[in-house]
């Protein structure tokens, strides 16, 4: 059984009674004319994310297949928003023993699914101490849940549901607590939705939560407004609408998914309305770790791999794919080929390669 918090405020009502620590709300800023840079990053990075480590605000946006994990630090302040799935657990531990990083401020579980909660167990396993544990849920029947509320037993810690309108501080960055705004009975729409704000820039992490959490949000009021939006649900079509994204209005876009998934993450009617929405669009499947350093008014995007693979999503259908793959079939196609499948069905491809490896199996017509 999942217990949840039913919370009724709006994002402009009062705050209620929380366990967490208060902070007034900051001015409004504007995100327009951000000053990003994007840096080539080497496959033997390890020795630039280490340098990285002592900025004053950097995320990772860690790569780990088809699930979710971002570790942020702040003016030497650790919080790590998810943890992949259980198969990620050493990748996650492995992370932490390399930056030595052994205390964990914040630990938040957006949600309860496995691809989310599965390697903070890892995290546990390596740390010696943690502070506070948030999540949307205190029990959920499955393994992965289990075996992380264990981890936190061993640390003499609980789960906190949080508030929306709560608000903690990372260091110098605030963090605010945006969803869920009421219990939907559904895992998904039931993640957190947190915003991180560092000077006039703004980091906005949404777990799984899908449509209707981002209307509720809306139509509250929220202040959705952010540099870098962490795409939903892996790219799922089931969230980041159109008039969400014009609330967000992000500068940057991360999408954390894994190569060639059964899934068909990102579904190309997401792409479709990024490229719209004229946003960088960055893809753990494709570029590997993404790090994002804020000095507080310009960014820094480093990548473990290909650079340029979407720096531009209106590229997306150009040189940087040279197959398009049907989900559905699991044939793939040459860009020009009459047979491609319908948009919510194609899966981008770099490489002939890349697509054999993934189980695709060429096209009778077009022959790629």
């Amino acid at each position: 059984m999942i217990l949840l918090a039913i919370i009724t405020i709006g994002c402009a009502g009062e705050l209620t009674d929380s366990s967490l620590p208060v902070v007034p709300a900051p001015a409004p800023v504007s995100i327009d004319s951000l000053d990003i840079s994007i840096i080539s990053q080497p496959d033997n990075h390890s020795d630039t994310v280490q340098s990285s480590i002592n900025n004053e605000f950097t995320v990772y946006f860690l790569d780990v297949g088809q699930a979710a994990a971002a570790f942020v630090m702040c003016d030497g302040k650790t919080m790590l928003i998810d943890g992949g799935g259980a198969s990620g657990s050493s990748l996650i531990y492995s992370f932490l023993e390399r930056h030595g990083i052994d205390h964990l401020d914040y630990i938040v579980n957006t949600h309860p699914h496995e691809d989310h909660v599965g390697g903070l167990s890892g995290a546990l396993n390596y740390v010696s101490s943690v502070g506070t544990v948030l999540g949307s849920a205190t029990e959920y029947d499955t393994r992965a849940f289990e075996s992380f509320v264990k981890y936190l037993d061993e640390h003499n810690a609980k789960i906190i549901i949080p508030n929306a309108n709560d608000k903690f501080m990372l260091g110098s960055a605030e963090v605010l607590i945006l969803a869920p705004l009421k219990d939907y009975n559904d895992v998904n729409n039931n993640s957190l939705v947190l915003k991180i704000t560092y000077g006039e820039t703004s980091f906005l992490f949404k777990g799984d939560a899908e449509r209707q959490s981002e209307l509720d949000m809306i139509e509250a009021g929220c202040d959705l407004s952010a540099t870098v939006l962490k795409v939903s649900h892996h790219g799922s079509d089931s969230s980041t609408t159109y008039p969400f994204l014009r609330e967000v209005m992000p500068e940057i876009a991360i999408i954390s998914c894994g190569t060639v998934n059964q899934y068909g993450h990102p579904h190309e009617s997401v792409l479709s309305r990024l490229r719209d929405a004229d946003v960088k669009l960055y893809r753990t499947d494709l570029q590997g770790d993404i790090i994002i350093r804020s000095d507080g008014a310009a960014l820094t995007v480093e990548t473990h791999k290909n650079t340029d693979a979407i720096t531009n999503p209106t590229d997306i259908d150009g040189r940087d794919f040279a197959h398009i793959g049907n989900s559905r079939t699991k044939k793939f196609h040459t860009p020009e080929c009459h047979t491609l499948p319908e948009e919510h069905n194609r899966i981008h491809l770099e490489t002939r390669d890349h697509a054999i490896e993934g189980g695709y199996d060429p096209c009778g017509n077009c022959k790629p």
